[in-house]
């Protein structure tokens, strides 16, 4: 009886009220040590991981006793997957569905809903290409047994198979437009650094040609003017263009230093 009522709960997803008839009704205190079954408990860690009250670690002590008992059936391998397939979200889930999914489909491999639920762990966890492969061995399954419930099945593991192609189409779109904007930062970035070089010679060439000005101002007024010496006035010229050239050196190089530690940043 306690499991008779338990089965129409979980078909109405009621986790909470399916919760409450397994721990705490007068239903469960008949059922006395058969509380610990491996089929109780699988149906307790699916009442739990679709509880928004009771906690994700609780869901999950509770399905690893059901999982690693050691007269599990196929009915409770079915209740722990689908369990954590709805279960509310958590840290996790897709790996740990996808892992235990994997342990079902090894031991039953005709199996089409131990099949759709690791399609859906790696839908969960973002492996689409894996996802559509095991959606569409669960859809080549299904065909072959025909089951009573083969339209109803049929139906769900179809929307599943739209989501995951969605999900995948997405997902290429993204990867697409994240190329595209690190392939637009590259080419942005090259044209800063060309922009920036391009205005570092900027004052490398007017510190030279002002430096050039200065001088031949210079020699001039010293060749024209005064009463100096040639010698003198080569002395003062080479004074001069000396003084200019250090000028300029010192523009380019404290240039050069200050660009140099902007780069590095």
């Amino acid at each position: 009886m306690l499991l008779y009522h338990a089965g129409k709960l979980r078909a109405n997803f009621a986790f909470d009220d399916l919760n409450a008839v397994l721990t705490t009704s007068a239903l469960a205190a008949a059922a006395g040590p058969h509380r610990d079954e491996p089929v109780v408990l699988a149906l307790r860690s699916f009442a739990a991981f679709g509880s928004r009250v009771l906690t994700a670690e609780h869901a999950r002590e509770l399905l690893d006793r059901a999982w690693t008992a050691p007269h599990r059936s196929r009915h409770v391998v079915d209740v722990c997957l689908n369990g954590l397939a709805f279960s509310v979200p958590f840290d996790g889930q897709g790996d740990l569905l996808r892992r235990l999914a994997q342990e079902a489909v090894d031991s039953h491999p005709d199996d089409h809903m131990f099949r759709f639920r690791l399609a859906t762990a790696h839908h969960l966890c973002a492996d689409h290409d894996e996802a559509l492969a095991h959606v569409d061995a669960a859809l080549a399954m299904l065909a072959r047994q025909g089951t009573f419930s083969r339209e109803l099945l049929l139906e769900q593991y179809l929307v599943k198979r739209d989501a995951i192609q969605e999900a995948r189409l997405r997902a290429a779109r993204e990867a697409e437009h994240e190329a595209r904007w690190r392939r637009q930062d590259a080419a942005n970035a090259d044209l800063e650094q060309a922009m920036h070089r391009s205005s570092v010679r900027a004052v490398e060439l007017v510190a030279v040609f002002t430096s050039a000005i200065a001088f031949a101002v210079g020699s001039l007024q010293i060749t024209l003017s005064g009463t100096l010496k040639l010698r003198e006035r080569l002395w003062l010229l080479t004074a001069l263009g000396a003084g200019l050239a250090v000028f300029a050196l010192l523009i380019i190089g404290g240039t050069w230093l200050i660009t140099r530690r902007r780069s590095r940043r």
